[in-house]
């Protein structure tokens, strides 16, 4: 497809006043300079949610979600990208250029095509659940499992009657149209022996769409007696089966917001469960839900609720999710597992005992914190020997280890440790382990065999009830904010540790406007610098030169062009001097962007969890009831501050050649050209401040 340029994104994005984009979807007030409201996107009572109109960009003090306008949008009403920046773009009147690649005509053509024909498809399958002459069989299939005309509505639910090619005679009206049907998946070529051929063929039909809605493919349960039972539509250039959800379009329509997803095994389940109210549940499409699943779900919610039937291939299920589950773990996300009574589905279930006993299984499912050591522990015989903990440990810490970096895998890490008595340190060397589970768990469900005289096609597993077809989503959203409990109050640990969190917590925020060089004087040995601003307060924390640069930078992009900046080293090692010399960079390119451009360019290129960081510098100082920076000689202050940088990496290589000089003096007497070059070093660490 044609890429946005850059260019109208960040203009676009100049245009737009965020406030307006906030204020109409969540009630915003005015407080100070800024705006504030309780946050959308974690229950609380006391409002952290700040809106600043200057630097174009909201952010939570309670559970670091943060973003420009553009990531508001995605966010709040769950858009993708090209959806969001077109909405925006509509409100500006601005119209979207498009930067042609080459195959880009011929590619989206050919999908736009496919889409066409996949809609006409379903268009075609609707109207025969209603007019067809065998339709009594598929109505009755319908009614006798409980389903509504409106659910079927709801959900698009049609019938593909019985014959070779209805598809064909009703949509191959050319040989263009024939060709579209076979790469949309729904006719069968076998050209070897020149036979073209309807997939689906007496079955009640389920349409699959994307997120946007559209149709990208099909599952079809059979009526008859064929084989296989349920049969979904094979790979084509609109439906990869591992990136897409069942259900998923219909949940993110029918929900102003998901609390939780519920993952469950086939079409039917959901279906059931939205004919009692319960519109949240999506399938996976005939194949184990594997980290793209769960990275697309997680786009939508901050909790997956798997549900299983609770025999024993729904057991092993579990632990395949399991398993997939654990690198999706970042901090803020949960995941729980419900077991159903031995003989139940969800089906079954909830039209046996209704929608609320339901839900309260639901609510009452196990956390994956708790299900990793109870897999451990099914495979340990005695827990209670020192054979036996030492065997736990080594099932449970792979998984633990899987945990992406964070408090949580921390916390598991320290629970793990309690349960079998070992330190963490030794714990730690144990994560290298494989993770082990039993044989029958680590094999996919066998696959069920075709017998209705076409090629082998992709089917659901063997249980009894619906299911879609094997299987394996987009970026995690860039202002994913974690949700939380306790009337708004944030649970200590409940985010990754900070780096800088140091500065940020500890430090008064007016301690946040620059100050004079005197600040850091002691610390970066700038002894005898010229105060060319009077202080404001003292306070108890000194903020490094690299952050206060890094804050005036992101406040006043402008300065870049105003000021000659010196030539600062890099180091690789030091991170936040890293992403400083990455924001000068930045804005050298781009001088007239500002803070909400950096902040959406940052998410991208960098990821969410860098994005925050950077929000977090600027929200502490402008979102606080901070005095502005006008006070103050701001170009004067970042180059006292970039000098003394300087100075610092001046220092250091000096040092480090003294040192070389002091240790070749004790092998042997320093000739004449070594000793005027120590007393040279000397003299520079000396008017620098050693």
């Amino acid at each position: 497809m044609s890429r946005i340029p850059q260019d109208f994104i960040d203009d676009l994005l100049n245009r737009i006043d965020i406030v307006g984009v906030v204020d109409h979807r969540v009630k915003l007030k005015k407080a100070g300079k800024n705006y504030s409201a309780c946050c959308p996107f974690h229950d609380e009572k006391t409002p952290s949610f700040t809106v600043s109109p200057d630097k174009q960009f909201y952010y939570c003090f309670g559970c670091g979600a943060t973003g420009n306008a553009l990531g508001f949008l995605m966010e709040y009403e769950r858009q993708s990208f090209v959806d969001a920046i077109e909405q925006l773009a509509r409100s500006a009147g601005m119209e979207i250029p498009k930067e042609r690649q080459p195959g880009d005509d011929k590619r989206h053509q050919q999908r736009k095509q496919l889409h066409r024909i996949l809609d006409q498809a379903s268009q075609y399958f609707q109207i025969q659940l209603k007019r067809h002459p065998a339709k009594k069989q598929a109505i009755g299939y319908l009614k006798n499992r409980g389903l509504s005309g409106q659910i079927a509505k709801n959900y698009g639910l049609g019938y593909a009657p019985p014959g070779w090619d209805n598809l064909l005679l009703n949509l191959g009206s050319n040989e263009q149209n024939h060709n579209l049907l076979i790469e949309s998946g729904l006719v069968i070529d076998k050209k070897e022996e020149n036979k073209r051929y309807d997939r689906f063929r007496h079955r009640i039909m389920f349409p699959i769409h994307d997120i946007r809605g559209r149709v990208i493919a099909f599952g079809g349960r059979v009526l008859g007696d064929d084989k296989p039972k349920y049969l979904n539509s094979p790979e084509t250039p609109v439906f990869h089966k591992a990136r897409e959800l069942y259900g998923l379009y219909e949940a993110n329509k029918h929900n102003k917001k998901l609390d939780h997803i519920l993952v469950v095994e086939g079409y039917m389940d959901v279906i059931a469960l939205a004919q009692f109210g319960i519109t949240n549940a999506v399938a996976t499409l005939g194949t184990a839900c594997n980290e793209d699943h769960l990275s697309l779900a997680f786009r939508y919610t901050r909790q997956v609720v798997f549900c299983f039937d609770g025999d024993k291939a729904g057991r092993n299920a579990a632990k395949r999710a399991l398993v997939s589950s654990l690198s999706s773990m970042d901090d803020g996300r949960q995941v729980k597992f419900l077991f159903l009574p031995d003989g139940q589905d969800p089906d079954s279930l909830i039209r046996q005992f209704g929608a609320e006993r339901f839900q309260s299984l639901v609510s009452h499912a196990t956390a994956l914190e708790e299900y990793v050591f109870e897999v451990a522990a099914e495979q340990t015989s005695d827990i209670s020997t020192m054979e036996g903990r030492a065997h736990f440990s080594k099932l449970a810490a792979p998984m633990v280890a899987k945990l992406p970096e964070g408090v949580f895998r921390e916390l598991m890490f320290s629970e793990l440790a309690k349960r079998t008595g070992l330190a963490p340190e030794l714990l730690r060397e144990l994560q290298k382990e494989a993770i082990s589970l039993p044989p029958e768990v680590s094999r996919e469900p066998a696959q069920a065999a075709s017998n209705n005289n076409a090629p082998p096609t992709n089917t659901g597993n063997s249980r009894t009830e619906a299911q879609p077809s094997e299987g394996t989503i987009p970026n995690t959203s860039p202002n994913v904010a974690p949700s939380t409990e306790n009337e708004g109050q944030i649970p200590p640990n409940t985010f990754a540790p900070d780096p800088y969190d140091q500065y940020l917590s500890a430090a008064p925020d007016d301690q946040y406007a620059p100050s004079a060089p005197a600040d850091y004087e002691q610390d970066y040995s700038t002894r005898g610098a010229k105060q060319s601003v009077p202080q404001k307060r003292k306070t108890s924390i000194t903020l490094p030169p690299v952050i206060k640069s890094t804050v005036l930078l992101l406040d006043h992009p402008q300065l870049i062009q105003e000021l000659d900046i010196p030539e600062i080293q890099r180091e690789p090692d030091n991170p936040e001097l890293e992403r400083l010399l990455d924001i000068i960079e930045y804005f050298k390119k781009r001088p007239n962007n500002g803070f909400n451009s950096i902040l959406g360019f940052w998410g991208g290129a960098k990821g969410i969890e860098a994005q925050q960081q950077l929000a977090k510098l600027v929200a502490k100082p402008f979102l606080g009831e901070v005095k502005t920076l006008s006070d103050y000689n701001k170009p004067q202050e970042l180059h006292d501050h970039l000098n003394s940088i300087c100075q610092a990496q001046t220092k250091q290589s000096k040092m480090q050649e003294l040192n070389t000089l002091k240790a070749r003096a004790s092998e042997r007497p320093l000739n004449d050209e070594d000793k005027l070059r120590f007393r040279e070093l000397l003299n520079v660490l000396y008017s620098i401040g050693s």
